[in-house]
């Protein structure tokens, strides 16, 4: 059943070119899952989706890598700190818990779909962002990315469209240096792993390929600012 929900979780978030860190925390929060195994399980799947996704738009020449490298230059070096920073069990839940709500705020916000980039993305404003986002990305396991398409947007410095091809790699790189340093800090994911990665990989490459046909964006939005909120509360009173 969880690794069902998995792959439905995975195929909402890909249809806006989302890994769904956050829902895997969700749905690991309600599975029971010890947090020792939450972030490098999450992690993990962030890095099996986004690879997918990475790959898809590379190869459709649409992923606009002179808005990303600052950003990935600046969090990567983050992510790894944070990765490699074990919080308690409880500072944990509450930290992760916080950062759902946030994210479940931010989705509610992001309605509008701006036209294209119109502002040149200034070198501090990068460096800024990618740097408390990689830090976020390695301490709770979200990937980072649901954070940085509304943050584009909101600052008009890429598209809608150019967020959804920017998040993937975004997310493969700092899920991957958090990752590593996650197993070095004594960390491991759950021993179901390959079986929640299969899931969460069908539903993303069904995701991208179909768009979600029968789902609009208002009703996808609605169903995972409800987990995440759920979730957010369980893990905030755990």
């Amino acid at each position: 059943m969880v690794s069902l929900l998995f792959a439905i979780t995975s195929l909402f978030y890909a249809t806006v070119g989302q890994a769904g860190g956050t829902a895997f925390l969700s749905l690991m929060a309600f599975s029971g899952m010890p947090s020792t195994e939450m972030r490098p399980t999450a992690l993990a799947l962030n890095i099996v989706v986004a690879t997918y996704s990475t790959w898809l738009f590379n190869r459709n020449k649409v992923v606009d890598w002179i808005i990303l490298r600052p950003l990935l230059l600046s969090s990567m070096p983050t992510a790894l700190a944070g990765g490699f920073l074990v919080l308690g069990e409880h500072i944990y839940k509450t930290v992760t818990g916080i950062v759902l709500l946030l994210a479940s705020a931010v989705m509610i916000m992001r309605r509008g779909r701006a036209a294209d980039r119109v502002c040149e993305t200034p070198l501090v404003a990068s460096v800024g962002i990618g740097a408390v986002l990689g830090l976020v990305s390695g301490l709770t396991g979200v990937g980072g990315g649901v954070f940085l398409a509304p943050t584009l947007i909101a600052l008009n410095l890429a598209s809608p469209k150019q967020t959804t091809a920017l998040s993937p790699p975004f997310i493969l790189a700092n899920s991957t240096v958090s990752f590593v340093a996650a197993l070095f800090a004594g960390q491991f994911p759950s021993s179901d792993l390959a079986l929640y990665a299969i899931s969460a990989l069908g539903g993303a490459v069904a995701g991208t390929v179909i768009g979600l046909k029968w789902l609009s964006q208002t009703a996808i939005r609605f169903i995972l600012v409800a987990v995440l909120l759920v979730a957010g509360i369980q893990l905030v009173r755990a």
